[in-house]
Order: structure tokens, then sequence, then C-alpha cells
């Protein structure tokens, strides 16, 4: 079996690019296998049970597996900034945002890091990382990559971002992208089983499925929100975000080149309401501003 954490052919992802990035080759992620991050601070603008009030430590990684053309982070993923960052130091950037009074560690699209970032946490753990560590992903992930982390990530917190392939195709250059995520989600939800809570309300252990609305694409929101429900329940938690920015890269693209609309974010709700979905987080008020975006200055690496 291929070893995955061989950077000389790179297999990490589905798209299983075979590229040497120790020679300096980048993949579909735009990453060679120096490690590059924008920002590691506490982040406040998660859900309630990951950032609460002491603000989840976040790790922003640069560079992407699907590089989504409305991508919110845009200049991470496509790897216009980014701060080499050693393996070593990763692990003490985990430490000292417990130290600063993180809930949680929030590893943010560090797929393509893998073979860095498991010696980081396997070193900070020893250490004396005591705080849960979240996997915060666009959902494309490999079953085998899920099978990896086991033991060092404790709740999986992706996206399930289509589920009209089309939509994979048009959007995030990956049209088996409903295939690869439901086969990644149920690896994450058979690795750590139902969601489990301190007395203080922050998560230790399980999934939430994330799915941020796009505007002209409501039934496709509502299709994902069946899926989730009937395959698993109340197995998971599924944040349904309506915090989508139309940015500049997306100008000329109709229909990403506007806001959701209150009638169709009420539209994804209601049908929420109708499936029965009862562990489930949902924004209140209008569409995210630009501002809520982070700055990716470099703070904390």
């Amino acid at each position: 079996m291929k070893n995955l954490l061989d950077w000389s052919a790179c297999q990490l992802c589905p798209r299983m690019c075979g590229v040497d990035r120790t020679n300096g080759e980048k993949g579909f992620c735009g990453m060679d296998s120096r490690m590059m991050g924008a920002r590691a601070a506490l982040h406040m603008w998660e859900e309630p049970c990951i950032s609460g009030t002491k603000g989840s430590g976040a790790v922003f990684f640069s560079g992407c597996t699907l590089r989504c053309v409305f991508c919110q982070n845009y200049e991470i993923a496509e790897g216009i900034c980014g701060r080499e960052i050693t393996s070593e130091r990763l692990g003490q950037i985990f430490l000292e945002l417990q130290e600063q009074g993180a809930a949680n560690i929030n590893l943010v699209t560090a797929t393509h890091f893998l073979p860095a970032v498991i010696p980081a946490l396997q070193s900070a753990r020893e250490q004396g990382l005591q705080i849960p560590v979240i996997y915060n992903t666009g959902g494309y992930e490999r079953p085998e990559t899920v099978k990896m982390l086991d033991g060092l990530v404790d709740v999986w917190l992706p996206d399930f971002k289509y589920m009209d392939p089309e939509l994979g195709a048009m959007y995030s250059h990956s049209k088996d992208y409903p295939q690869k995520a439901a086969e990644a989600l149920a690896a994450m939800v058979e690795q750590t089983g139902p969601c489990i809570f301190d007395e203080d309300g922050y998560i230790q252990k399980g999934v939430i499925v994330r799915h941020l609305i796009l505007p002209g694409h409501t039934r496709d929101s509502r299709r994902i929100l069946g899926y989730l429900h009937e395959t698993y329940g109340n197995k998971i938690y599924i944040s349904v975000m309506n915090q989508y920015t139309p940015l500049s890269q997306v100008a000329g693209l109709s229909p990403l080149n506007r806001k959701v609309t209150k009638r169709e974010y009420q539209r994804v709700l209601d049908e929420a309401l109708k499936l029965g979905i009862e562990q489930g987080f949902f924004q209140e008020g209008e569409t995210a501003e630009e501002s809520f975006i982070p700055l990716f200055n470099y703070e904390g690496l």
C-alpha cells in the first residue's frame, strides 16, 4: 500500500496528483513540501460550541485541494500569501494557543500538509496538549486519510458543498465531489461516534457538517440536508451557513456574484424544519460582510 505520508508521489487527497513535492513540484493544491500558513490565533466566528467565549485556536494553512471559484479565503487557498512553518514550530504554536486559553486547536485546510502536521500534533500531545483537535476541511478527503488521523483528531468539521456533481465540476474542479465527500464523511462518523460536549457546551468529540448556501442553488442545499438527515440522523450536527460573500473573483459569474437572499435562506431553513433536523446551527441576521473574513497577516506564526 502506498504510504500516504510520502510527499515524493503525493496521494493525500482524492485528486491523487502523484507529483514529487519533495522536488519542488506542486500538485493541484498549489503547494510543494514546504508547509505554509497565514494565521494562527484565537478565532471567534465559528459555531458556538467551537468558539464560545474562549475562541478557537485556528491555524490557517495556505493552499487547498479544492480551490473553489468563490472561496472566501481566496488569498490563502490560491497560495497568494503564506509563510513557511516547520513541523517543530507548528507543535509549539499548538501549545501557545492552548496557553492563550483556546477551547480547541482548529486545523483549517491541512490535508496537503499532513506529513508535517501529524508529527506536530504528536509532539504537542507529548508536551501537554490537552484540548480537542478539530479538523476543518472542505470535505474532499480520502477515507484512508481520515483513518490515518484516528487518535489525533477529536472533532471533524467537514463541509458538504454539493450534491450535484455538475456543481462540483463547475465551482470546485471536482465532479466526484459528492461521492468523495460522502465516503469521507462516513469514515469520520464511524471514527468518532456521536457528538460529546463538556459542561460549558464546548464540543469534545464528534462530527459537525457545514453547508454554505450558494445563491441560486437552494435546491441542491435542500437535497444535501435530506441526505445528511436521512443517513445520519442525530449522529451528527448540521451547520447551515448564510455567510456567503461574493468577492472580486466572481464579479462576472452569475449567480455567484450576489449574496444569498432572505427568501433563499428561509427556503433552506424551512426544509430543515420539515425534515425534523434537531441537532443543528443556523445563522441569524444578515449574510456576513467581508469584515468577517480573518486578516491573513501571519499572526501567531
